[in-house]
């Protein structure tokens, strides 16, 4: 990529330009090759197809299209004929970089505070603080970012303030750098009143379809940032910035430790093992109970002893029945259905 850098004195005047490349991937195949007695390949009329593949690397850049550079991909295929102009042709592809951001370091909340005392023709009009935090450093375009923050307002005049997502480029060849930042999205908030304070409790800020970042290319970078500003009235602006990754592969249901509640405990699943893998028959009622017990408690109460109960709370006779041991259990139905006896379907 190249730029130019002019400069200009009392009396002389000159452009200085820059330019560096780098190559991430060159492989080459022939897809036929002319025999080894030296005569020449006839192809017959019509079309001809020849597959070839290659493997791409894991470490290559995203394609990327900037001001002053580029990160360009392309296949060319060349055409050799006998007394004949060489025939060439060209097609670009695009390539992604994998940037998870399940990771530990983007995974991590991102927080800072700055105050600025406002001043006027040396005169000293108050102070502006304000703190901000992120849930994480990582997060994939489509995605919302909360932003909490609180800014206290000093002065004695009203103040603005504003959030954006900041893309930063940078390009570098030959140990200078070239930078062009821009404003992807932003938002703003509403004017605190002087001596007030302002409190944004995850005010939402969604990412637009951006290209990810770039971090490992030695001459082309891309890095994101997340600027809470503050418009003071008479003096330059508080900024805070936090920093921001783009990447490829969005947050897992439980990659983040602010997501939910589940992901703050482990979740321990010993105990499945512990599970027969077929379940035990129940016992026999007989095996439980004794026949005279059994009798005594199927038989219904005599009048003279639902005196006392009546007299009382009805629900301790129902609570005690209710909670005796099971009938008798058995895989083999006691009243088969008869043969004789017509099925019935199920809309009848």
């Amino acid at each position: 990529f190249p730029w130019a850098s002019r400069s200009a004195g009392s009396s002389t005047a000159y452009t200085q330009s820059y330019s560096d490349q780098v190559e991430f991937l060159s492989h080459r195949d022939t897809l036929l090759a002319p025999p080894d007695n030296g005569e020449v390949t006839v192809l017959q009329a019509g079309r001809h197809e020849f597959p070839f593949t290659f493997q791409l690397p894991e470490t290559l850049a995203t394609s990327f299209e900037g001001k002053h550079g580029s990160v360009r991909y392309w296949v060319k295929a060349k055409l050799h004929r006998p007394w004949s102009t060489v025939k060439k042709v060209k097609k670009e592809f695009t390539v992604i970089e994998p940037i998870d951001i399940n990771t530990p370091a983007l995974l991590a909340p991102q927080a800072g505070a700055k105050e600025k005392l406002a001043r006027a023709w040396y005169c000293n009009r108050g102070q502006v603080s304000v703190t901000a935090k992120i849930d994480r450093k990582g997060y994939t375009p489509g995605e919302v970012i909360p932003i909490f923050a609180e800014i206290d307002n000093c002065t004695t005049r009203a103040v603005v303030p504003k959030a954006a997502i900041i893309q930063t480029q940078t390009f570098i060849a030959r140990g200078t750098k070239k930078q062009k930042k821009s404003v992807v999205t932003s938002i703003v908030g509403d004017s605190i009143a002087a001596g007030k304070r302002e409190v944004w409790h995850g005010r939402a800020l969604k990412i637009p379809p951006v290209g990810p970042s770039i971090l490992q290319c030695r001459i082309i970078q891309v890095e994101y940032s997340l600027k809470v500003c503050v418009d003071i009235p008479g003096t330059s602006k508080l900024l805070l910035e936090l920093p921001l990754v783009i990447g490829t592969i969005p947050l897992h249901p439980f990659g983040s430790r602010t997501s939910s509640v589940s992901s703050q405990y482990s979740v321990n699943l010993d105990w499945l093992s512990t599970i027969p893998e077929q379940p035990e028959a129940p016992p026999e009622y007989s095996a439980v109970v004794s026949s005279p017990e059994a009798e005594q408690s199927l038989a219904p109460p005599c009048r003279s002893e639902l005196g006392g109960i009546l007299e009382g709370p009805f629900f301790a006779y129902i609570q005690e029945f209710r909670f005796r041991p099971p009938p008798l259990y058995s895989e083999i139905d006691p009243n088969p259905p008869s043969d004789n006896i017509r099925p019935r379907c199920m809309t009848c």
